[in-house]
C-alpha cells in the first residue's frame, strides 16, 4: 500500500520539521507543507491545492497537525480524503481563543469592532473579522482522528480539548508534563511513542 504522511507545522514552525517524522515511517512518503496562509480563508484555497497537488496516486494520506496548523487544515482540508489525522495541542475552538487573549488584553468587543485589529501585549494581533468568520464557520471535521495533547497546555483548555474531542468522536491522549509546545526530548520521545502506537 502506497501511503503519503503530510506534516503542517504550527505557528513560527516550518515544513523542514517533517524530516523528524521519516524514520516512523520508513515505508511511506513524508512531505512538509510550507503554508503562506494566516487565516482560514485563504487556507481553504492553499491547502486544498497543495493537498490535490501532492496526494495524488497514493492509497492512503495521513496529515499529522501541529497547532494552528491543524486549525487551518480542519477548515480547508474536510472535504478530502484522509485516512486518519494525527493532531498535536491542536487549536479546536479559535472563537474561544480569541475571546480569552481579548481578555487577556482588556480588550472588549465594541473596541475589536470599531478599531478591527489590535495588537496585544503578548505580540498576537486580535482581528474583528478573524472573530466573525470563525463564529460563522464553525469547524465539521468527520476524519478520524487522534489528539495529543500537553496537560499544561495554555492556549486550550482540557475542558475545550474534551469538548472537540467527543464532538468529533477523536481519541484523545494526555499528557502530564505536556505543554502546547512540544519541544523536549522526553516530551519528543512521547510524541514519537504515541504516534507508532495511535496509526493505522
Amino acid at each position: 500500500m502506497k501511503r503519503l504522511i503530510i506534516y503542517v507545522h504550527g505557528k513560527g514552525g516550518n515544513a523542514e520539521e517533517a524530516k523528524h517524522y521519516q524514520p516512523l515511517f520508513a515505508e511511506s512518503d513524508v512531505i512538509g507543507f510550507d503554508y503562506k496562509s494566516q487565516n482560514p480563508w485563504d487556507a481553504k484555497s492553499e491547502f486544498s491545492q497543495f493537498f490535490d497537488l501532492h496526494g495524488k496516486g497514493y492509497d492512503s494520506v495521513v496529515l499529522i497537525a501541529n497547532s494552528i496548523g491543524a486549525f487551518l487544515s480542519m477548515h480547508a482540508l474536510s472535504e478530502k480524503n484522509i485516512s486518519q489525522a494525527m493532531f498535536i495541542s491542536p487549536i479546536v475552538n479559535m472563537e474561544k481563543l480569541i475571546t480569552d487573549m481579548m481578555l487577556w488584553s482588556n480588550v472588549t468587543e465594541d473596541e475589536l469592532r470599531s478599531k478591527r485589529e489590535i495588537t496585544t501585549a503578548f505580540g498576537e494581533t486580535l482581528s474583528w473579522d478573524y472573530l466573525c468568520y470563525v463564529r460563522k464557520h464553525p469547524v465539521v471535521w468527520n476524519i478520524p482522528t487522534c489528539i495529543l495533547y500537553g496537560a499544561t497546555d495554555n492556549l486550550t483548555s482540557i475542558d475545550t480539548i474534551t469538548e472537540f474531542k467527543n464532538k468529533i468522536g477523536a481519541t484523545l491522549t494526555v499528557i502530564d508534563n505536556g505543554e502546547h509546545w512540544f519541544h523536549t526530548d522526553a516530551q519528543m520521545k512521547v510524541l514519537d511513542n504515541w504516534i507508532v502506537n495511535s496509526i493505522r
